[in-house]
């Protein structure tokens, strides 16, 4: 059975209830469904969703966070197989050419070459941080860091 094919309802749809208008309505007479006394069965009452009476509320009584945000720069991290694919053997890679190839954000400062991949050609590093794996790697390609 599918949803489409069920069948459709009679009466769906029902007269809303109007409460307070007396006793033969049969729904409520004098309380009209707010109960007895309080603040709720008063005409006029008005209260926040969050207001619970008097207590301490609920927003109030949970822990704040404490602490701090390290304001350190952070490396953006770049992988030996990204710079394989984007770079032709004898180019130079430094921060400048990896925002133009778009391995790093425009806004990066920092960046960190990191050994995942392997690297077979010869490219010039500078003014990059390097992994020892990394270096290793591209020492082995025969590439030079500066």
């Amino acid at each position: 059975m599918q949803l489409e094919s069920l069948p459709q309802r009679k009466n769906r749809k029902h007269a809303s209830k109007r409460l307070g208008r007396g006793y033969g309505s049969g729904v409520g007479g004098h309380t009209v469904g707010r109960g007895t006394k309080g603040q709720k069965s008063r005409s006029g009452h008005k209260s926040t969703v969050f207001f619970e009476g008097g207590n301490r509320p609920f927003f109030s009584r949970i822990p704040k966070f404490k602490g701090f945000k390290s304001r350190a720069e952070k490396y953006h991290p770049v992988n030996l197989v990204s710079i394989e694919d984007e770079y032709k053997a004898g180019e130079t890679v430094n921060i400048e050419t990896l925002k133009e190839k778009k391995l790093a954000k425009k806004r990066t400062k920092l960046v960190k070459v990191l050994g995942v991949g392997e690297i077979t050609k010869k490219l010039t590093f500078e003014g990059l941080s390097i992994s020892e794996t990394a270096k290793a790697k591209i020492e082995k390609a025969g590439g030079t860091i500066k």
